[in-house]
């Protein structure tokens, strides 16, 4: 079994150009790399966290223009090997995760993030159990801005409410799993509905609407989306609040 994570990357970052590099490169604190302090690029957190939970091999699905993920991370970080897939034409969160199908075996295990967030704790993905397509869930005050997720008593997913103006839960998904089988089932599903789903959400209500399960696990402390001036602000705040200074790292 393999252990992936599939790192979606393709966007464009519209909500804080203009930078004259990816969005998912933008300094955020600082990583120790053999004994000498660099900056650390926002999406090196994502990337981290996959490793924690024992992630041997990263996708990074990106666009033509985004060459320059390549030459920052190139063919392995932290013991983990890097393969690339190119989104041609950036459209969807949903199209830019299943351009990892053809690297992954329905015995594999995948982890999903986006890499232009950063969150607590530093072990998520571990609280999400191994056999169970889970989301790893944050309460936020604003909840309308993201994808909330309204669970049963017992941790089933219900629905995902995506950016609703008046959500039914303060809980919103950071970070997921499953197994290979059901990343193939979920891309099956994709396919039948005509590549219609843009978002995660309305793709995972369709699949639970034909009998599919998901959990969500409330193990997640803060979660901050790096993509606007605002986000990156607190994102500062919540790495001092952690202290959170540097990471040595194999690169």
């Amino acid at each position: 079994m393999r252990r992936w994570g599939v790192i979606p990357a393709a966007g464009r970052g519209t909500r804080i150009q203009p930078l004259a590099f990816s969005k998912e490169l933008l300094p955020v604190g600082t990583r120790l790399d053999h004994g000498n302090e660099h900056p650390r690029a926002v999406s090196e957190y994502l990337i981290e966290r996959m490793l924690a939970a024992g992630a041997d091999r990263l996708c990074f699905v990106i666009s033509p223009q985004k060459t320059d993920i390549i030459s920052y991370f190139a063919g392995n970080i932290g013991g983990a090997s890097i393969c690339y897939a190119v989104q041609q034409n950036p459209s969807g969160l949903c199209d830019a995760v299943f351009h990892a199908i053809p690297f992954i075996s329905p015995q594999d295990e995948i982890m999903i993030g986006l890499p232009d967030t950063v969150w607590f704790p530093h072990d998520g993905f571990r609280s999400l159990p191994d056999e169970h397509f889970s989301f790893l869930l944050f309460s936020v005050d604003k909840p309308q801005y993201f994808d909330a997720v309204v669970t049963d008593e017992i941790g089933a997913v219900r629905e995902i409410q995506v950016k609703s103006s008046k959500p039914d839960s303060h809980w919103v998904w950071g970070a997921f799993k499953m197994p290979g089988n059901i990343f193939s089932d979920l891309h099956s599903l994709w396919l039948l509905r005509g590549r219609q789903d843009e978002y995660i959400g309305t793709l995972v209500n369709a699949y639970i609407a034909q009998g599919g399960q998901a959990l969500g696990v409330k193990a997640g402390e803060s979660y901050v989306d790096v993509g606007t001036l605002h986000g990156y602000r607190e994102a500062l705040r919540i790495l001092s609040a952690n202290q959170v200074a540097y990471y040595d790292v194999e690169r």
